[in-house]
């Protein structure tokens, strides 16, 4: 199938699918103890969908207890207020009651998906998971037994590898630079009482952001926001996660690992999410790594010479750091030709910058296929959640997509010139590659 013909049915699926971003109508809900929510009413099926999120993720765990986050994440269902761990899972699964917590770098979130029917049950499970978690020690430990051993199998994966080897080497000394899901010693070591403490001291009002979706009235949701949340502290305990520039020294780390295949992952500074540069850095990576067959690296690694599977960069911007990713697997033979073109591409980025025709291809794509995050009341949820945390405000839904098309040729080059570097990345590759060796 050619790249014509893939465009061509793209362009026509999004002829369809445009109304969907437009059509949606956001409503800034504040419940009568001052919670707020973002809200979207949809009543054509009898299912609510909540996305929440607190600011403050793994990022803040104390230092030798690392993966406290992702052990609270696991075992906030596990039994809570009266219900112990049975019995809370049972009713989630008797009412068919999906209820998740999940951690980050920066934030720690939960979703809930439940029939209109059993909305009271569910946003009261919520409610307790989050107010009153038992960790009673069975389940703790239970669950305790199960990270470890992921983290076991995990030091063996090559792409787990070369990810915590490449953040530690672009944040020495900070917390970004540390495994989020810890490692099998600081998750051994974390005790009831840190668990307890965390979400004492994280959990609250002032940093909780909501999204709800689905058959729920305005005046409905006021009512559950605080009765699910009200519960909780106003103000969370203070924290600082400090700003950091990424390492931009030039450096190459081999790790040895009898594989036939070697994985390759680089990464140099890139730009936060309220940086006025990020959508032309935006839609410059798109050209570059992030449009799958149509991008840059794609063409040159994978089409021109069959070196990998694929060859993809993405911009990763967090809280206090900007960063631009790139990768790709290659045979260990070839290891040295793949980062040859991965670094030719990026100093020819650097140099030329784009053309019109990719900006203008480029742009089709990035607006046109916008409406397809829409798909679901869990995306939409899952959307509104990340535009309350980045704090682009109510309107940004229907504005995203003139900022693509505001961005100019001058813009995109101008980001290139200035962001993209060969000389500050830093490359780790898992294997046993050829023609390429660790830097001093």
């Amino acid at each position: 199938m050619t790249k014509r013909f893939i465009s061509i049915v793209s362009a026509a699926f999004f002829l369809f699918t445009t109304h969907t971003a437009s059509a949606i109508e956001i409503k800034d809900v504040t419940s009568d103890k001052g919670i707020k929510a973002w809200l979207v009413e949809d009543h054509t099926n009898p299912i609510i969908t909540v996305n929440i999120s607190f600011r403050g993720g793994s990022a803040l765990d104390p230092v030798g207890k690392e993966g406290l986050a992702n052990l609270i994440s696991a075992t906030l269902d596990e039994g809570a207020g009266d219900i112990k761990s049975q019995e809370f899972q049972q009713k989630l699964e008797d009412l068919a009651i999906s209820l998740n917590f999940d951690s980050r770098l920066d934030s720690f979130s939960g979703s809930l998906r439940t029939l209109k029917k059993n909305q009271a049950i569910a946003f009261d499970l919520l409610r307790l998971a989050l107010t009153k978690p038992r960790f009673d020690s069975e389940p703790v430990e239970r669950i305790r037994s199960q990270i470890i051993a992921n983290i076991r199998r995990q030091s063996e994966n090559p792409r787990r590898i070369a990810r915590r080897t490449l953040f530690s080497k672009l944040f020495p000394g900070h917390p970004y630079g540390r495994p989020s899901n810890g490692t099998e010693q600081s998750v051994q070591v974390i005790k009831l009482a840190d668990l307890r403490f965390f979400v004492e001291q994280r959990f609250a009002r002032d940093n909780l952001v909501v999204s709800v979706v689905g058959d729920i009235t305005e005046a409905g949701l006021k009512q559950q926001l605080d009765q699910t949340f009200g519960a909780l502290p106003k103000k969370a305990s203070p924290w600082e996660v400090p700003e950091i520039t990424p390492d931009d020294k030039e450096q190459t780390i081999v790790v040895d690992k009898a594989i036939p295949q070697s994985i390759i992952t680089f990464a140099q500074p890139g730009v936060k999410r309220d940086h006025p540069d990020f959508f032309p850095a935006y839609v410059m990576n798109y050209v570059l790594g992030g449009g799958g067959f149509e991008s840059r690296l794609y063409e040159e690694v994978r089409e021109k010479r069959g070196l990998a599977y694929s060859a993809y960069s993405y911009l990763a911007p967090l809280d206090h750091a900007g960063i631009i990713i790139g990768g790709a697997g290659t045979a260990n033979a070839r290891t040295g030709e793949t980062v040859k073109v991965l670094r030719d591409e990026w100093a020819k980025m650097n140099k030329s910058g784009l053309t019109q025709t990719e900006l203008k291809d480029a742009k089709t794509y990035l607006t046109g296929s916008y409406p397809l995050r829409f798909s679901s009341s869990r995306r939409i949820a899952g959307m509104m959640t990340g535009i309350q945390l980045e704090k682009l405000g109510l309107s940004y839904i229907k504005k995203r997509n003139s900022y693509i098309e505001a961005v100019s040729l001058d813009d995109v080059n101008r980001v290139a010139a200035k962001l993209l570097d060969p000389a500050k990345i830093t490359m780790v590759i898992v294997g046993q590659p050829k023609g390429v060796t660790s830097t001093p």
